[in-house]
């Protein structure tokens, strides 16, 4: 029985201003119509010889909405476990290997385990375009973990890269080899080295068996095995999440598998490793997206809007992103004698960068961060769990929300000490609360909220409720909500 285990929890800069800290590039569609996390969900299928398995995902409490909506539309119900700070890979694959074993004892009449859970341990956020490929080194490293060992995924390298991790590895019967160690990112000679001697790149996918992975984190981290288990020892449901003991999981220590479990084991001889070649990418910095993009005949890459939108004019080996609107369509974008660039436009951020300098966009988020600004965490356009709003326009003492209601969903029941409400139907068909009544408003029709009413805002209907929002008053900042009741479980 395989478990895949989604790590979900990252929240990337490199991608900036795509990827941001409410937003991160896991939730993003980058090479298909399907979001980082939904390709990695939808590679799983057949894997188990049944299509739709539902994995294990584990994020953060702030994205824990997107998890599940972007799940929801691949048809998945997964476990969603909520980590209330990051602890890094060693302490999020324990609390899944404990949920696993948990739930397999739950689901055996004797309450005894005679075959142990088996984890797929994945990152939410790599490419990888030869699924078959990918399937079929899980398939050959099962034989070995369902025995006691722990396998893992190694890359072949395409180049001597200096980004990753490499795995140094002994020939062994099969596709399959002993890991004899896992070694840091090298400087360009010493990776040099490694593609020549027949190193592998450290993908960070891992098949472990949930018993084993307990049993060796107990005997090497006692510390972060000792979290896990209070941290999991008093979880609560919480609609589609598995919540867990914050004050003893905020008391484990920092620490990756690769330290904690992988390295001791492999010294040990306990680690097996099968090659994949199939077109693998982690995604991580704009040059590597434009490495794996269709290019057109000028080595230029035009994303995330329709291309009839974008003018290169006498320009080479770039990559541009526009941001499609709500409709799909986008502004236009021109570029006229340039090369090596990349450029990624979004509505309240544009980015102009050498492309053999994007490793550096670190440095302009921390910038951000320190003058006080905001878009390194959210974008303009806002993910909630009831469905989307875009702050189209603001000014001294107003600030224009476009609002998109999913059908069904309610907003919560509300009061704001500094500000009013006007609300217009675009499309559809609101019902509010206000104050004490209860009404319904139609397209074109419109209401208007006061400082301090209590009020709601639901869509009854069956298709999507489109609403304009101006806000007046003195303070407009989303902080200044009081809820006094909630359908999602938001404070």
């Amino acid at each position: 029985m395989i478990i895949p285990v989604i790590m979900a929890g990252g929240s990337g800069t490199r991608l900036w201003p795509l990827s941001r800290t409410a937003f991160p590039k896991q939730f993003i569609a980058l090479t298909s119509n399907l979001t980082m996390l939904q390709e990695t969900a939808a590679r799983l299928d057949g894997l188990s010889g049944d299509d739709g398995i539902s994995p294990m995902v584990i994020c953060n409490e702030e994205h824990r909405f997107l998890v599940a909506e972007q799940m929801r539309q691949q048809k998945l119900t997964p476990s969603i476990l909520l980590e209330p700070a990051g602890r890094n890979t060693a302490p999020a694959i324990g609390l899944a290997a404990i949920k696993a074993v948990e739930d397999a004892k739950l689901a055996s009449a004797s309450n005894e385990l005679t075959e142990f859970p088996v984890l797929l341990v994945l990152a939410a956020d790599h490419v990888i375009e030869d699924v078959e490929a990918f399937q079929q080194c899980v398939k050959s490293l099962l034989p070995e973990v369902q025995a006691g060992k722990f396998g893992t995924l190694g890359i072949v390298p395409t180049e001597p890269a200096t980004g990753y991790g490499y795995i140094k590895a002994t020939t062994s019967s099969g596709r399959l080899g002993r890991v004899s160690e896992f070694v840091e990112k090298p400087d360009a000679e010493t990776a040099a080295r490694y593609v020549a001697e027949g190193y592998l790149w450290n993908s960070g996918m891992f098949l472990i068996r949930a018993d084993r992975y307990l049993e060796e984190l107990k005997n090497f981290r006692l510390d972060i095995y000792d979290a896990c288990v209070k941290s999991m020892a008093s979880t609560q449901l919480d609609l589609d999440f598995v919540r867990i003991d914050k004050e003893a999981f905020e008391a484990c220590p920092d620490e990756s598998v690769d330290y904690a479990v992988m390295e001791p084991l492999a010294a040990k001889g306990e680690v097996v490793v099968a090659p994949l070649d199939a077109g693998w990418s982690d995604v991580g910095s704009w040059s590597a997206l434009w490495e794996i993009a269709d290019k057109d005949a000028q080595g230029n890459v035009m994303a995330g809007q329709d291309e009839k939108n974008f003018i290169l004019q006498g320009s080479e080996n770039c990559y541009v992103y526009g941001s499609a609107g709500n409709d799909g369509s986008g502004r236009l974008i021109a570029t006229l004698g340039v090369e090596n660039l990349v450029i990624v436009d979004t509505p309240d951020a544009l980015l102009v960068a050498n492309k053999d300098k994007v490793q550096d966009i670190k440095k302009i988020v921390s910038q951000i961060k320190a003058s006080g600004r905001t878009q390194h965490h959210q974008h303009r356009m806002v993910y909630r769990p009831w469905g989307i709003y875009d702050s189209i326009d603001s000014g001294e003492r107003y600030q224009v929300k476009r609002i998109t209601v999913k059908p069904g969903a309610k907003l919560s029941v509300q009061m704001h000490h500094h500000r009013a409400e006007h609300w217009i139907v675009v499309s559809g068909t609101a019902k509010v609360t206000n104050g004490d009544k209860t009404f319904l408003v139609a397209e074109n029709e419109s209401t208007y909220i006061p400082i301090g009413q209590v009020h709601a805002l639901e869509n009854p209907g069956v298709l999507p409720l489109e609403m304009i929002e101006v806000q007046s008053g003195s303070y407009l900042g989303e902080d200044d909500i009081v809820r006094f009741e909630d359908k999602y479980g938001r404070a």
